[in-house]
């Protein structure tokens, strides 16, 4: 008798597979940018190099990094001016194209522009930042500026990171405590992505979820350690920084570090541009959606203070009414990613959150 027309029970082959890129080398401390000539090298990412500096970070460290390259690589640079930002990257990703590998050496602005030619020339990047104002020196993900406000773009990870303590700690405090807010804003980020997993069935990372607490509550506890230009301050949230970029290259999407609190953080970009730094607007968003998950919102606030960053819309500009305009607006940001403030806020309950940030 043949088997042939019976159907069988097959055991399902597990067939999930995922792509995740960390950074492979991560040196962090004192002076470590005279090691960028041996991270290249132990990179072998070819002979040519992009390096890609603003007008100020180029004297900060794009020079310096340039001049520790010369003598063994073929270096290019570019200057990511102030300007149109799509236009920049644009012409960054033309500069890009001739180059074996390109280095970040800046701010947000600069590694964000680097990140984004790097991926779209599918070339490697290392990030060299000169302040520790967001997680985006170590992350998938790029912010870039338009006139309907800032978008979020795919980007290339940095595969390796190198992050002077001198060079970052010489920066302005309100950038570090910028910095701070956006991780400690990791709080309500994971709040949000847990209560989109428990009613939409959102897909959830529990190990990027716990790497994403654990990187907030080591800010969160040691608040009182940040100070202003100390080496050891810098340390501290810059390699909270790359832990938050890691969580979020685990997860594949921005997701552990990115909630309701970015999303009145953007609305906030549209409605008032210019006005206070995005993890400042972060850490505001943050007590207002920890407040709205019952959590320890006063927690989060006094952190915020003790650091030195805004905790009022006031105290980077911004009146209460646009404060309230952007926590209802914020749900037609990214709608695909559910927030607490996607459940129905009214304009009565989001006047009485905003007063709340005021509140002793």
């Amino acid at each position: 008798m043949s088997a042939g027309g019976i159907n069988l029970l097959r055991t399902k082959v597990f067939d999930k597979s995922k792509w995740m890129q960390l950074p492979r080398d991560v040196v962090i401390g004192h002076d470590v940018i005279e090691q960028v000539p041996a991270v290249c090298e132990d990179l072998d990412l070819g002979d040519a190099v992009l390096i890609i500096s603003g007008e100020q970070t180029r004297d900060v460290a794009g020079k310096r990094v340039e001049a520790l390259l010369a003598g063994s690589y073929e270096v290019t640079t570019f200057s990511a001016a102030a300007g149109d930002p799509l236009e920049t990257i644009r012409k960054a990703e033309t500069a890009a194209a001739g180059a074996g590998f390109v280095i970040g050496v800046g701010g947000g602005r600069v590694i964000d522009t680097a990140k984004i030619a790097s991926y779209n020339t599918d070339r490697h990047f290392i990030s060299v930042p000169t302040a520790a104002s967001h997680d985006g020196i170590a992350s998938s993900r790029a912010s870039v500026p338009t006139p309907e406000g800032n978008v979020s773009l795919a980007a290339e990870p940095p595969i390796a990171v190198v992050a002077d303590t001198a060079i970052i700690a010489s920066a302005p405090h309100r950038l570090l405590a910028s910095g701070c807010a956006d991780i400690i804003a990791n709080h309500t980020a994971i709040l949000d992505w847990e209560l989109s997993h428990r009613l939409r069935g959102e897909p959830l990372s529990e190990y990027a979820l716990t790497l994403s607490r654990m990187t907030a509550e080591i800010l969160f506890k040691n608040a009182d350690l940040i100070k202003p230009h100390s080496e050891e301050s810098a340390w501290l949230v810059t390699k909270a920084l790359v832990s938050s970029g890691v969580a979020m290259s685990i997860a594949g999407s921005s997701r552990p570090a990115s909630g309701g609190e970015h999303k009145f953080s953007h609305a906030l970009d549209r409605l008032a541009p210019g006005k206070g730094l995005h993890g400042e607007k972060c850490g505001i968003g943050a007590i207002i959606t920890m407040y709205l998950h019952g959590g320890d919102w006063r927690g989060i606030r006094d952190s915020l203070r003790t650091i030195g960053a805004p905790t009022t819309p006031a105290e980077i500009g911004i009146d209460d009414e646009t404060a309230v305009e952007a926590l209802l607006a914020a749900r037609t940001i990214r709608p695909e990613r559910f927030t607490i403030l996607d459940m129905g806020l009214t304009p009565e309950s989001a006047r009485d959150l905003v007063k709340m940030l005021y509140r002793e």
